[in-house]
């Protein structure tokens, strides 16, 4: 939404309102829940969607059987009915359909941002000026806000608030282990390449995604100008507002839906920065259905100053994998080095295969210590505000460095062009 829209919906300038924001988020790192009289952490909703409304019964769960201090605080969403029912379902004591509403509220410390793709950068921009932390969905911006993607990393940067990516496969304990293994222990040598993937089946749009009220209209309840924040101004369609996964306005398709599930661990794993190069082909393979704007197919390749290249394939129109998955759809990547390659064997081990020369080095197993957990996920970013550490599990470097990736990809193939980045200025160059 633009700074004058604003202004006009409310009275006041973002610069206005975060900048009161801050003054009334000044002085607390862990809140104060009044009522119970005892140091807590309380967490606001930005989206109330189906995502979002997971996130509480994560929140409620650590809250009611694991005995954690923290609350579900606050709740907004753009479509009242939607907000009404999760604020009425969870017993949430306020409910917001303006998110900067939201900030100003004292009682909220964290910020669960889970609205359509567009609105996260931004949103999580003002979150964090407003001394809130943050958990926000990936992707982390909507692929063609690079700029937004890069403000939002100098933001958090700048920064003592904590930052959570929604690529709760991290919370998994191998890609930890593997990360030690290749950047420690120098098991497989000289990093060289790395190998992952998404197929899964599914439009996840069009049927994947219900209208709540096919006769829903603009108004009162319903704040369109807000959904359509920076993106292109279009008539209102329950279409857009409800299945908004198919259009390009507001989502990518499987690129920025699903590979930051695959991706963010690889670039951690194999430690490089920003890419050189990267190229990718796209398309509508299978679900050709009149609403449908996103790829359902993308493959793309990346090339680093590192001497390192990162492949990423997957299609929404075909399950099958050719390795077991750890998580759903997921490929196991193959991380690839001088001395030998790392992969997961019955989803139970590390295995290392050396590479069939003489006096190669010894295959071993390494044993995985734990799973993907979305509570473990969440206790890492609530230990990471009450100790003050910025390096949660998926943190904003690493989500700046994967998004990059991704958005380089979708210009790529777009244009059908090889997308190239400055590393001066940090710009994608066509």
């Amino acid at each position: 939404m633009s700074e004058n829209m604003e202004k006009e919906k409310s009275g006041m300038t973002r610069r206005q309102f975060v900048a009161g924001a801050a003054a009334v988020a000044a002085g607390f790192g862990i809140g104060r829940n009044a009522q119970a009289g005892v140091e807590s952490i309380g967490v606001g909703f930005i989206g109330a969607g189906g995502r979002g409304g997971s996130h509480m019964d994560c929140i409620r769960y650590l809250r009611e059987k694991e005995n954690l201090p923290v609350d579900l605080a606050a709740v907004c969403d753009i479509y009242r009915p939607r907000m009404e029912g999760k604020k009425s379902h969870f017993g949430i004591a306020k409910g917001y359909m303006d998110h900067r509403e939201l900030l100003a509220d004292p009682n909220v410390d964290v910020v669960c941002i889970s609205t359509p793709d567009h609105h996260h950068g931004p949103q999580a921009i003002d979150a964090i000026r407003a001394g809130k932390h943050v958990y926000c969905e990936k992707p982390v911006t909507h692929w063609r806000q690079f700029e937004i993607t890069k403000q939002l990393a100098d933001t958090v940067a700048a920064s003592d608030r904590v930052f959570l990516l929604g690529t709760q496969g991290m919370s998994d304990s191998v890609w930890h282990q593997m990360k030690k293994l290749v950047q420690e222990d120098g098991v497989i040598g000289q990093p060289l390449f790395g190998e992952t993937g998404f197929f899964r089946i599914g439009d996840w749009g069009e049927r994947g995604m219900g209208i709540d009220d096919p006769n829903a209209q603009p108004g009162p309840d319903l704040n369109w100008e807000a959904f359509l924040g920076d993106s292109p101004k279009k008539p209102f369609s329950v279409d857009r507002l409800f299945r908004w996964r198919l259009f390009e306005d507001y989502a990518g398709g499987p690129a920025t839906d699903l590979y930051p599930h695959c991706l963010t661990q690889v670039v951690d794993i194999l430690n490089v920065g920003f890419p050189d190069t990267v190229v990718a082909t796209a398309g509508i393979h299978r679900y050709e259905y009149k609403l449908r704007e996103v790829p359902d197919t993308i493959n793309l390749l990346a090339q680093y100053p590192e001497k390192v290249t990162i492949a990423v394939l997957g299609t929404q129109a075909n399950d099958h994998n050719t390795t077991p998955t750890r998580g759903a759809g997921q490929r196991q990547p193959v991380i690839r080095g001088w001395d030998g390659t790392l992969t997961i064997g019955n989803n139970k081990e590390i295995v290392f295969t050396p590479v069939r020369v003489s006096g190669a080095k010894a295959p071993q197993t390494f044993p995985i210590e734990r799973g993907e957990s979305q509570t473990e996920f969440w206790k890492n970013l609530l230990d990471c505000c009450k100790t003050g550490n910025k390096k949660t599990w998926s943190d904003m470097d690493l989500a700046f460095r994967t998004q990059t990736i991704l958005q380089m990809a979708m210009y790529s193939a777009r244009e059908a062009k090889v997308a190239k980045f400055d590393h001066g200025k940090r710009s994608i160059v066509l």
